[in-house]
């Protein structure tokens, strides 16, 4: 298999020497840097993740920094949630979209100061979307990335561990509100965040010649409680119906076709980029959705499910956009990007390639029958 060999154009995060020593076994070019994605033992890191802590180098999670007198109103011409009433210390999630309605991305937008603002993206040029917008416009705003990446601690002792670290404050933090805090020297800002719906905290090192040293410190604060290295997991964040924007999303998708409408005030201002577009694909109904599947057969299934051909009665009516093993199902599972003429409990055949599986559409999150 060839080498990932890293240059230039994609850079390790902080936390890249850390990893390596935990046993990182792949890594994944994302906002041109490395992501872990696995350290070898699959099962057992859903099994921390879900029982227990994980601790996760998502340095790649990059920030857009929107910084002078105009980037409250940058910030919200880019996104089609109302942000007239977040305050410093608040995030919310937000679908930025196109003029056409189309999501280009779904970061957290956290509010530093009344002109400074961050976009925590997922993996786009959003920044160069952003500088084009406040030029187009004739805003007085700064874009940048900041020196800032952020180390994530997820799992049901995830606050436990980080109440060790930085006291109990934390525990008061509300869903993607933050903090300032410092350890050992080391610059953050603490937010009650993550890509998993097991509970956690995101870090954000704000010196990356400190990631090993903050690495570390986690790792034997977290010692008590079992602590260990892990990613981003396929398993878990499916089963629970977290959005991969970049992964279930093609180039034409709309926040009310994944599930993301609640996070769409079509009464925001007209400037808003894409809210004409949102408004009118509200009115006569978004043309697809996103149901779950469950493919038939016990047994795991190799390779990753993703983007295959779905038919119904042998026509086609949509893709599969994910899929992996649940732990919890012991069924292999996925994502539809569905027309809306299918319901939930349709039968349905997966087509990949020469071979075809039959499935069912179902709600997400997932459940397990007895539940």
């Amino acid at each position: 298999m060839p080498e990932l060999a890293i240059h230039t154009s994609l850079r390790p995060s902080p936390y890249y020497a850390a990893t390596i020593a935990e046993g990182a076994v792949a890594m994944h070019p994302y906002n041109r840097m490395m992501i872990p994605l696995g350290y070898g033992d699959p099962e057992a890191e859903y099994r921390r993740l879900v029982e227990g802590v994980s601790m996760w180098d998502v340095g790649a999670e990059r920030q857009v920094q929107l910084m002078g007198p105009d980037a409250a109103r940058l910030a919200q011409v880019l996104c089609a949630r109302d942000l007239s009433e977040i305050v410093v210390g608040q995030g919310k999630y937000v679908a930025v979209c196109d003029h056409a309605g189309t999501i280009i991305n779904d970061p957290i937008v956290l509010k530093l100061a009344d002109d400074c603002f961050w976009l925590s993206v997922a993996d786009s040029d959003v920044g160069l979307w952003a500088r084009c917008v406040a030029a187009e416009r004739g805003m007085k705003v700064e874009v940048s990335e900041p020196d800032v990446s952020p180390l994530a601690v997820q799992g049901p002792s995830a606050e436990d561990v980080v109440a060790s670290i930085f006291g109990d404050w934390v525990r008061e933090l509300r869903y993607f509100w933050f903090g300032d805090a410092e350890v050992d020297g080391i610059p953050l800002k603490v937010a009650r965040s993550g890509w998993s719906k097991q509970g956690g905290f995101e870090l954000y090192l704000m010196d990356q010649s400190r990631g090993v040293d903050l690495w570390n410190l986690v790792k034997e604060a977290g010692r008590p409680w079992g602590i260990g290295p892990g990613a981003p997991n396929a398993s878990e964040r499916i089963e629970n119906g977290l959005l991969s924007w970049a992964g279930d999303c093609d180039a034409a998708t709309n926040p009310f076709e994944v599930r993301l409408g609640r996070f769409v005030n079509l009464d925001v201002a007209d400037d808003v980029i894409g809210i004409q577009a949102l408004r009118r694909i509200a009115a006569t109904g978004p043309a697809r959705h996103q149901p779950g599947i469950v493919l038939d057969g016990e047994e795991p299934r190799p390779g990753h499910e993703a983007w295959f051909d779905v038919t119904r009665d042998g026509v086609k009516v949509g893709s599969m956009t994910n899929g992996t093993w649940s732990y919890k199902l012991e069924r292999n599972i996925g994502f539809g990007l569905i027309s809306v003429e299918c319901q939930i409990g349709d039968a349905v055949v997966i087509n990949r390639g020469e071979e075809k599986v039959s499935g069912v559409l179902t709600d997400i999150p997932f459940r397990r029958e007895d539940q």
